[in-house]
């Protein structure tokens, strides 16, 4: 009997992050957060920053994945990511420096600011402290 498994690779700019079999993969998109089982439908989403965690027959595995494109298919779910990151590989000080500097924009309302990324900069500052939690 075949196992009930999807091939998940992980793609940053910098390295292949990721490479193996899954049960499930659960990650966000600019939609909400999806969880894929093989044989899901063929579907391309952006990756919104998040946690994503990779089911397999052995264990957990977690990783913080800031922004990027994701593209589903029955048998393969490829994440191309901005950036991705262990929980080992998380400075949680400069991640909480980073809170705190975009915390700080957010509440000046500067007419310049660009809220947008300022929202973002807290958003994958407060991922990466909710992974080494």
């Amino acid at each position: 009997m075949a196992k009930n498994l999807v091939d998940v690779e992980i793609i940053t700019p910098d390295r292949v992050f990721y490479t193996g079999e899954a049960t499930m993969i659960e990650f966000n998109t600019t939609e909400g957060e999806i969880g894929v089982y093989p044989n899901h439908i063929a579907l391309t989403t952006v990756i919104a920053p998040g946690i994503v965690t990779i089911s397999t027959e052995e264990e957990q595995v977690k990783a913080a994945v800031h922004a990027g494109f994701a593209e589903i298919l029955p048998d393969k779910v490829t994440l191309l990511a901005e950036i991705a990151e262990w929980p080992d590989e998380i400075d949680v000080k400069r991640a909480q420096a980073a809170e705190e500097r975009a915390r700080e924009r957010l509440e000046k309302k500067d007419a310049n600011l660009d809220v947008m990324r300022a929202e973002i900069a807290l958003k994958k500052a407060l991922v990466r402290q909710n992974l080494k939690v």
